[in-house]
Parts: C-alpha cells; structure tokens; sequence
C-alpha cells in the first residue's frame, strides 16, 4: 500500500506541464544527501482512488499531470492507480519519479506519459546537473523511452 504524505501543485518537475505531485513515504532507496528524508518514514495516508477521487476534484481542472513521487516500495501499486488516474482522467498526463536505477521487470510503461529514474548521488548531483545519474524520460509509442534534455 502506498501512502501520501503530502502535495502541491508544482511546475518544476514535468516539463512544460502544471503537476499535482503527491509525495508518497515509505522511500526504500533512503539515497544519501536526499532531500526529503521524511518520505524514508511510513506515514500519511493510504493512496486510495478514494483520495485521488478527492484531490482531483480539487486539481484537475488547474493540472495537466499528475506525478507520483516516490512509491518504489510497491511499484504494482503505482502501476495499478496510473491505470486508474488514465481511466478516470483522461485529459492528464501520468508521471512517475523514481529512485530506482531501472524499471522494476514487468511494469506497463503504457500507464506512464513520463518517467524519472535514477537515484540521487550528492557527487554527481540532481536531475538538471549536467553530470548526473538521474534521467527523466518522456514515454513515446510503443513504449520507447526518449531522454529528456535539460
């Protein structure tokens, strides 16, 4: 189970798109350096279609994107309510920021329109630094992951 611990409506992190971006805890990654080690705890509230239903009765109309940030722990999860956010609102693009190093086996990049993967390394510094590890991918058809340049 995923658990929200907090949003915002930000305009950073997907480019050329205004994002409701949900913090989700429980980050297994615990990545040195990080910026949000209170997401490392399990708190918050269960990510249920039921709080989405609620956040995006708030949000949809301001949004293009909804981003999950975070939610390595159950990677199924994230999959299953992308699909649902897909289903119930169609008119916005899904994201999803992850620390992981690669996709977890088996995961429906159909459900995605963007992807950030890599986890954060002080030394090499975060997504907009020129000599990071992090990459954030757009999803084209057939599922081909084109690298977004910063």
């Amino acid at each position: 189970m995923l658990k929200c611990c907090s949003y915002d409506v930000v305009c950073q992190e997907i480019p050329d798109e205004i994002t409701l971006a949900v913090n989700i805890s429980g980050c297994p990654n615990r990545c040195p350096g990080c910026h949000s080690p209170w997401l490392w705890e399990d708190e918050g509230e269960a990510l249920t279609e039921d709080l989405l239903s609620s956040l995006m009765d708030r949000y949809a109309s301001a949004v293009t994107c909804f981003c999950f940030m975070g939610g390595d722990a159950d990677p199924s999860e994230v999959e299953r309510l992308a699909r649902w956010i897909r289903g119930a609102y169609p008119h916005l693009k899904t994201a999803w920021y992850s620390g992981r190093e690669s996709l977890p086996g088996g995961f429906d990049l159909n459900v995605l329109d963007f992807l950030k993967l890599g986890p954060y390394k002080a030394e090499l510094g975060a997504l907009k630094s020129p000599s990071t590890n992090q990459a954030l991918y757009r999803v084209m058809q057939d599922c081909v992951l084109q690298k977004i340049q910063f």
